[in-house]
């Protein structure tokens, strides 16, 4: 059974840190590429950072310097560094992936649980 499971989350003050992970299991062969999501209160989902299967980085400009995406590869995990929080980067954080199985099917689109983020003031 081919899973994303986002950990790392949690409760930290304003100007703390947190590292989100987000690991790929199962049959799986590689990360092509993945994104991190986050759902505001307002139930808007948004794109915070995403990585490329040739390591190219995007970002929100809300977290540009702040946010940093990465991957390992061997640990078929993304992670999401987050420095400097803001209380307004309080929302549920999702990891968004596609798979390359072992079987070499493109599983695209593939979503975690979530892993809540609150930062409070």
């Amino acid at each position: 059974q081919v899973q994303l499971v986002e950990s790392g989350g949690g409760l930290v003050q304003a100007g703390g840190s947190l590292r989100l992970s987000c690991a790929a299991s199962g049959t799986i062969r590689s990360i092509i590429g993945a994104g991190w999501y986050r759902q505001t209160v307002e139930n808007r989902r948004e794109l915070v950072a995403g990585i490329t299967s040739g390591d190219k980085t995007n970002y929100d400009d809300s977290v540009e310097g702040r946010f940093t995406i990465s991957r390992d590869n061997a640990k078929n995990t993304v992670y999401l560094q987050m420095n400097n929080l803001k209380p307004e980067d309080t929302a549920v954080y999702y990891c968004s992936a596609d798979l390359m199985t072992m079987q070499n099917q493109i599983l695209r689109d593939f979503w975690g649980q979530g892993t809540q983020v609150t930062v409070s003031s």
